[in-house]
């Protein structure tokens, strides 16, 4: 797992992570997966690299829609159980210390947010762009497609606005989503969030903190031969 447009690895233990913006597992992955790191004795030797996955490619970049609205018109739910559906992911996320809004998230193409997620890997502030992506989609109900909203995220977590307005009219990250989803076929991931740890072992969806501990040390003792004093319970 070479991860392309990330170039060489800086730390000893290397986690690649497909996920979507727009799904809320992934959110609620990244902050169980966060939460393992910050209890790992070795955290300051992980390095994490974000890849695009679409969940729903054929959605268009100026035709925002409802997300209740969607699940019951393109996916066949009945728009009671998605209510409920999305007050149950709620809840797990207040659990965690997530604040989902459900009733304003603004369903659109989620391809412009991932090459900002590359443009913000190049100047080494992927991670804060993927977080504060998850919290315009789910707390703030941004519009994710809109190019003047997205240069204004990179302009909260401290990079150019115009550089970033630049990148997305340009295209210049729209090949390294293209690589990302290649990649994802070739692996066979069909779901996101999905992690890979060390290029080996697989974690597939939100998963508790105990589970991504294990992952965790399981990877390092085998990459870096230095046995860690965490445990999964």
């Amino acid at each position: 797992m070479s991860g392309g447009a990330f170039g060489r690895p800086r730390n000893p233990l290397v986690v690649d992570v497909w996920s979507d913006v727009m799904c809320p597992f992934c959110y609620l992955g990244d902050e169980l997966f966060a939460q393992a790191v910050a209890q790992f004795p070795h955290k300051q030797g992980v390095e994490v690299r974000y890849h695009s996955f679409l969940l729903m490619p054929e959605l268009a970049s100026d035709v925002p829609t409802d997300l209740t609205e969607l699940l019951t018109t393109k996916r066949g739910i009945p728009r009671d159980q998605a209510v409920s559906m999305n007050e149950q992911i709620a809840e797990r996320g207040r659990e965690v210390g997530l604040d989902y809004h459900f009733d304003r998230a603004i369903t659109v193409n989620s391809r412009s947010a991932h090459e900002l997620s590359h443009f913000a890997a190049s100047q080494g502030k992927q991670h804060e762009m993927i977080r504060r992506l998850f919290e315009a989609y789910f707390t703030d109900g941004l519009n994710i497609a809109d190019h003047q909203v997205l240069a204004g995220i990179a302009s909260e977590i401290g990079l150019d606005r115009e550089a970033a307005l630049a990148a997305l009219a340009s295209g210049e990250f729209a090949d390294a989503v293209v690589a990302d989803t290649q990649q994802a076929r070739e692996l066979g991931i069909t779901g996101v969030p999905f992690f890979v740890f060390a290029g080996k072992y697989a974690v597939s969806g939100a998963q508790p903190v105990e589970a991504f501990l294990q992952a965790l040390e399981t990877s390092w003792n085998e990459t870096v031969g230095t046995p860690s004093v965490t445990t999964a319970g």
